[in-house]
């Protein structure tokens, strides 16, 4: 007969003596040096808003650099480093000029691409020198309204794609920017690593709870019904597709993607239409405890992506109460809650996670192609290429 007390043998799996849990820190680090940061600086990603860069210096953090983003007299975006080359005073406090940015300190210039082209304090002789200073800079392009940079190694720069989601309008169509984060469920800067938010791609059934059942109906009725789900490789990442039964019998599709390096290719979650997915949401991770969502899609009203954004009895969430947030969760709740990094190694996925194993696979995979010299999927160095196509969509039949 066993010695131990009965009330031990009770407690037996609490959370005493745990391990220090960890993450899976190849993947969710996204700084210089980093695995996940070396792919990631392989890829174009979007900045800012065309409008953002204007002839007022803007200070943007991206894949934990500090950058200022700003647009010459003669129209030229540039996306330098903050510190000025001559003595680290933040070019936040610049003035744009024709040429480019000046300091406030001691009035270098500085062109987009980071050339030193004055330094009035300096004797003449001195200045001509001035050649062998360049502020760190970023090669950057426009394209669907979004300012997007290249911050990887020079020789390996590819030509920014284009998508055929934003290239084949329809009638009465034009392509809209947002920077609001569109699907992050929250604020415009979630608080949270950039993984949290990208795998839930892969997770199509808290759909069912978290945003029809726990929370109430958050986008439209159909998407309440469990789905038959289907979790599929692809070349740039995973696909994921649901079905559903409707009402009248008809079978409805939904499709969705999750693409290299950062893409959400998710169709609209109201249903508002029924065919391909009508806008592509990149996640921007500005360090590796916080990021942000940059949408561009097809619409025929300004504002409409805008209008897409999540209301829970008619508010936006900056609206509800610290009551409500906790009532009614939804994706910012969910993903935040999980800590700035998720403690991974805490985790026990089922058999309907099948998804976010397949992601991070293949994001590992990625990140070891990279590793060993080689160049990761989804990047073009043909400025022919043809636009990129994705079968995400919502489809009836």
């Amino acid at each position: 007969m066993s010695s131990t007390p009965l009330a031990t043998l009770l407690d037996v799996g609490t959370g005493y003596g745990r391990p220090a849990p960890t993450s899976i820190e190849r993947l969710a680090r996204v700084g210089p040096r980093t695995p996940m940061g070396e792919l990631m600086r392989r890829f174009w990603h979007p900045v800012g808003l065309s409008s953002d860069a204007g002839d007022v210096p803007r200070q943007v953090r991206v894949l934990g650099e500090d950058l200022i983003l700003f647009r010459d007299g003669q129209g030229r975006p540039g996306l330098v480093a903050e510190h000025c080359a001559h003595r680290g005073s933040s070019l936040y406090y610049g003035k744009v000029e024709a040429e480019g940015i000046r300091c406030c300190y001691h009035g270098w210039l500085f062109a987009a691409d980071g050339r030193c082209l004055e330094q009035p304090c300096e004797p003449e002789a001195g200045a001509a020198a001035r050649h062998k200073v360049r502020q760190p800079w970023y090669p950057v392009q426009e394209r669907y309204g979004l300012v997007w940079a290249y911050m990887g190694p020079p020789e390996k720069k590819p030509v920014l794609p284009r998508y055929e989601a934003l290239e084949v309008l329809g009638e009465g169509e034009f392509v809209e920017a947002d920077g609001n984060s569109i699907g992050g469920g929250g604020p415009v800067i979630i608080p949270c690593n950039w993984l949290q938010h990208y795998e839930n791609l892969a997770d199509p059934f808290h759909v069912v709870i978290l945003h029809s059942t726990f929370s109430g109906t958050q986008f439209v009725e159909q998407m309440a019904r469990m789905p038959q789900v289907r979790f599929e490789p692809t070349q740039l990442g995973v696909k994921i597709t649901s079905l559903r039964t409707l009402d009248d019998g008809r079978p409805f599709r939904r499709v969705t993607e999750a693409v290299l390096p950062t893409l959400r290719v998710v169709p609209n979650p109201r249903v508002a239409a029924y065919g391909r997915v009508e806008s592509i949401g990149w996640v921007l991770p500005i360090d590796d405890t916080s990021f942000r969502i940059y949408t561009a899609g097809r619409v025929r009203e300004p504002g409409e992506l805008f209008r897409q954004r999540s209301r829970l009895n008619g508010k936006l969430w900056e609206e509800l109460t610290p009551e409500e947030h906790q009532r009614w969760p939804g994706d910012y709740e969910a993903q935040v809650s999980q800590g700035p990094i998720a403690h991974h190694s805490e985790e026990h996925l089922a058999r309907t996670d099948v998804g976010i194993v397949m992601l991070r696979r293949y994001l590992q995979q990625q990140v070891d192609r990279v590793a060993a010299g080689g160049d990761p999927a989804g990047v073009s160095f043909d400025p022919e290429a043809p636009p990129l196509t994705f079968e995400a969509g919502n489809y009836l039949g």
